[in-house]
This record gives C-alpha cells, sequence and structure tokens, in this order.
C-alpha cells in the first residue's frame, strides 16, 4: 500500500509528458502545413514548354532523404568552367526569399555591406542545410530558383515571420566564392 502514492505519482508524470508531447501537434497550423507540401509536390511535378521536368531534384551527397528542388535561369553550360562552391566555402550571393504563395519573406537587395551592394555573405554553417545542397551545384555566375522543403528550411517551428512547416523558394545568383584559392 505504501508504494501506490509511488505509482500514483509515476502514472501522473507520464501522462503529463505524454500530453504535453501531444500538445505540440495541437498547434500546429495543419492547412499551412498540408499547402505547403502540397506545393512542393506540385513543384516537383512540373514541367516544361517541351515536356521536361522544369526542376532537377538535387539530393545532398551527405544524406539520400535530403533534396531541394532546382532551376537553373541561365545556361549551366556557360557557367560550368566556373569555380563552384564546397561546402566549407564561404560565398557571396544574391537573394530573394518567397513563401509558397509568393509572400516575400527576405531578400539580400535591402543590404548595403562593404564587399558589394546587396551581397550577402555566409558559409554554409550558418545558414539552412537546403542552401547547402543547392548552392554547392552552382557555379559563379549561376541564377537558380530553389524550392526547399520545410525539413531542409526550417523545419517545423517558426523563425521570425516564416512559420514551421514552411516551404522556401529562393532565386539564387551566385556572385563569388571568397578566399577561394585554386592550388596546382
Amino acid at each position: 500500500m505504501k508504494k501506490f502514492p509511488l505509482y500514483l505519482m509515476m502514472l501522473l508524470v507520464a501522462s503529463s509528458l505524454f500530453t504535453s508531447c501531444m500538445g505540440d501537434d495541437a498547434n500546429v497550423d495543419t492547412a499551412w502545413r498540408d499547402a505547403n507540401l502540397k506545393f512542393y509536390q506540385e513543384q516537383s511535378q512540373l514541367k516544361d514548354k517541351d515536356g521536361s521536368a522544369f526542376y532537377k531534384v538535387v539530393i545532398a551527397p551527405w544524406d539520400p532523404n535530403a533534396q531541394v528542388l532546382m532551376h537553373w535561369f541561365n545556361d549551366p553550360k556557360t557557367t560550368e568552367k566556373n569555380l563552384s562552391p564546397l561546402y566549407t566555402s564561404t560565398v557571396d550571393v544574391k537573394y530573394r526569399l518567397t513563401m509558397y504563395d509568393g509572400t516575400p519573406a527576405d531578400s539580400s537587395f535591402n543590404l548595403t555591406q562593404a564587399y558589394g551592394d546587396s551581397i550577402f555573405r555566409t558559409n554554409f554553417s550558418s545558414v539552412i542545410s537546403g542552401w547547402g545542397i543547392a548552392i554547392t551545384r552552382m557555379h559563379i555566375g549561376d541564377s537558380c530558383r530553389v524550392v526547399i522543403p520545410y525539413n531542409q528550411g526550417y523545419g517545423t517551428y517558426d523563425y521570425g515571420s516564416i512559420k514551421g512547416y514552411s516551404t522556401l523558394v529562393f532565386d539564387i545568383k551566385l556572385k563569388g566564392i571568397p578566399y577561394y584559392e585554386a592550388k596546382p
């Protein structure tokens, strides 16, 4: 009988942990999440006028489940001999970020930096993983639209004005790779 209060206490703690975990899903905007998931799926099926895929599915070499969609605005053959960043590189880019519904969310065009007007300088450890997947496939001079699913973006949590489960649409131009050393 002395152990009954202990068992009761353990049962109450376990049930409160279970319900607090369940409560996280209760706060999810399911309409937003579903619309973002649907948008990503639709974009992955999008076709060019000639019937070919509009976006290339780019898979991270380090995780076969991590992917983004990329569409080059320029002909990649014209930049293929230009430098391409490594995952450890620092890059200079110009970008615009919109949400799946076209709502503007961020832009480097609001920046003025010493190393260039509208240039955002970063390394991949400072940004979402979807950027590392995409930009390491680009060459200097490439302009791409990159569609990043929520799990390669900000995940399930809100980040400033970006809601959890957001599919991110970036228009990115790779301007340079500072500190890049070409060794013979």
